[in-house]
């Protein structure tokens, strides 16, 4: 039997329809599933012993406003996951396998190219700082217990109504309001969900620690042409660098609302990659190219 958390969330819904009905899928959520229970405050009570256990309940990536958004980080993807883990112990008979839902986050660069799973894990923001020490219970606990543990860091999910900058990015395209930076030339690394769903069970037979992308890491120019080009919209315009600058600067002083400002800008003008060959040689990882989901 197999415990997916984290069910309902764009990863979670890929997940369900590619994993095999015959594990006998028993679902964990606050709102839905075969379990509800909110893992931020409560110590989850199960009826069933499992095989595998795929934790992919998280709090996504956003820009924290507060100290309680700050928070928030911790009480999701790091208290939900040990009190997920005691959850666990308390059936009596442990999961042969478990493997834990990550992030490229947890390097804490917001440039470089070819980061591999040896790079330090860096991040001092309160996202990838939380899934670093998610990803150290989950070790230690693993470790502890002779349960075979796999980490998949993941970079932008594409798929189907994304959410986060992805699905903005989009919905900017077909407004018309979306614009590339000094030609749009920054690569970043993405993965389609559908992917990282159908190479999850192989994995979690394997263990280990792997980043997951497409190896081809598109840059804007390509991915906001290809997404255009499949809504049948003009494609986007391109601004000089001198004039996202100032546009950056005045948005350093309006503050978040504004859509731009010097750390943004920054992040859509770098190149930041990370490498997947692990994954290749060790999973047999063959992905799809993300710009060919797109055509």
């Amino acid at each position: 039997m197999l415990l997916l958390t984290g069910v309902s969330g764009f990863l979670g819904k890929k997940l369900i329809k590619s994993i095999d009905n015959n594990f006998g899928i028993q679902t964990l959520s606050r709102n839905s599933g075969t379990y509800k229970f909110d893992l931020t405050n409560t110590i989850p009570v199960f009826k069933n012993e499992f095989d595998i256990v795929i934790h992919n309940a998280g709090k996504a990536h956003f820009f924290p406003k507060n100290s309680k958004e700050n928070k928030s980080f911790f009480n999701v993807n790091v208290q939900g996951t040990e009190n997920l883990l005691r959850g666990i112990e308390l059936i009596g008979s442990l999961p042969k396998r478990f493997v834990f839902i990550s992030s490229v986050a947890v390097y804490g660069l917001n440039q470089g190219v070819g980061i591999d799973e040896n790079a330090p894990l860096q991040a001092k923001d309160p996202y990838g700082l939380s899934k670093i020490l998610a990803e150290q219970l989950v070790l230690e606990w693993c470790e502890r217990n002779n349960v075979i543990c796999t980490i998949l860091r993941l970079p932008l999910l594409v798929g189907e109504n994304p959410p986060g900058n992805l699905g903005a990015m989009i919905l900017a395209i077909n407004k018309g309001f979306y614009f590339n930076i000094a030609g749009g030339k920054a690569k970043k690394s993405m993965v389609l969900a559908d992917d990282v769903a159908k190479i999850i069970l192989k994995a979690s037979e394997i263990g280990g620690i792997y980043n997951l992308t497409d190896g081809n890491h598109p840059d804007f120019f390509e991915l906001s042409n290809a997404i255009a080009k499949q809504n049948r919209k003009k494609n986007p315009f391109n601004i000089p660098f001198f004039v996202a600058k100032s546009i950056a600067l005045l948005g350093d002083i309006i503050g978040d609302k504004f859509p731009l400002n010097s750390i943004k800008l920054k992040k859509l003008t770098t190149d930041l990659t990370f490498d997947d060959s692990k994954a290749r040689k060790i999973l047999g990882w063959k992905p799809n190219k993300v710009l060919d989901y797109y055509i």
